[in-house]
């Protein structure tokens, strides 16, 4: 029996890091989009084109065989289809990088797992919430999964660099009166942090509820129930001079949602329901 049992879990952990290495190697795929600014694939394309980096996960922008999909890009191409406006997708895995690309000019749009915070609004524009989210803990299932955050006190979380959840954290450490460590990790995003917890490469992430719900089917080992975070609104982000482009993407938005069928079954689809009534 325990010869199975040890079996099993082996089997797991080698189906844990298969998953992990397909993930990469899409990364490997992906890091096209990440080239230098001097690349002619990274400069503005100019016009009426939109430039829209578009980060990789299961609900903002993924790829399944030959399907592309993604509640923020599908949402997008209908904005592009009602309004005739084109738009170039970048897809991209690091945060940070495309950020950078906003600030230096490429990109008109980020669109990304980044809650809407007091500080980031004096640095960018946001949209008005396109939906809402919540930051929570992953880690493996069993009888050393935490809790409560007070249990972090003194263990290390990875999250994204560029990602205001390092900022999370460290407000979460001066609440509880103890150290909580933070990993800032440069080089993967939210679904690979999710996997190398799944496979015990390391203990913590902290990701976006959607983002572990979305996962939840494909890594059952894992526990997403310890929120770090209150609810928050999630907004595409666009240069804090170009407040005509985010009126102008909050006008567009504003038209799909009166389309009601179109607009609520895109939150089924991806949500699994509906939302409440987003205002600001």
């Amino acid at each position: 029996m325990m010869r199975q049992q040890h079996s099993t879990k082996k089997g797991q952990m080698i189906l844990y890091g298969a998953l992990l290495a397909v993930v990469v190697g899409c990364m490997v795929a992906l890091s096209l989009c990440d080239k230098p600014a001097q690349a002619p694939d990274d400069l503005h394309s100019g016009g009426d084109t939109l430039d829209i980096a578009i980060e990789y996960s299961p609900v903002t922008y993924y790829t399944y065989d030959d399907t592309l999909g993604g509640y923020n890009y599908d949402l997008l191409r209908i904005i592009a289809a009602n309004t005739g406006r084109p738009m170039k997708f970048h897809p991209m895995v690091t945060l940070e990088k495309a950020i950078d690309g906003l600030e230096q000019g490429r990109y008109d749009i980020v669109v990304a797992q980044f809650p809407m915070t007091a500080r980031d609004t004096a640095r960018f524009a946001f949209t008005e919430p396109i939906y809402i989210d919540q930051q929570v803990l992953v880690q493996r299932r069993g009888r050393q999964a935490i809790h409560s955050q007070l249990d972090l006190a003194g263990d290390t979380v990875w999250v994204v660099k560029g990602s205001p959840m390092a900022g999370r954290i460290a407000s979460l450490s001066r609440e509880i009166g103890d150290t909580i460590y933070v990993h800032v990790d440069d080089i993967y995003g939210p679904e690979q942090l999710m996997m190398m917890v799944s496979a015990g490469e390391i203990r913590y992430a902290v990701v976006n509820r959607s983002i572990a719900r979305a996962m939840a089917s494909r890594l059952p080992n894992l526990d997403r129930s310890v929120a770090i975070s209150l609810s928050q609104f999630q907004s595409w982000i666009v240069s804090k001079d170009r407040q005509g482009l985010c009126d102008t993407l909050n006008l567009w938005h504003n038209q799909v949602k009166r389309d009601t069928t179109i607009y609520l079954e895109l939150q089924r689809r991806y949500f699994g329901g509906t939302f409440p009534t987003l205002a600001r």
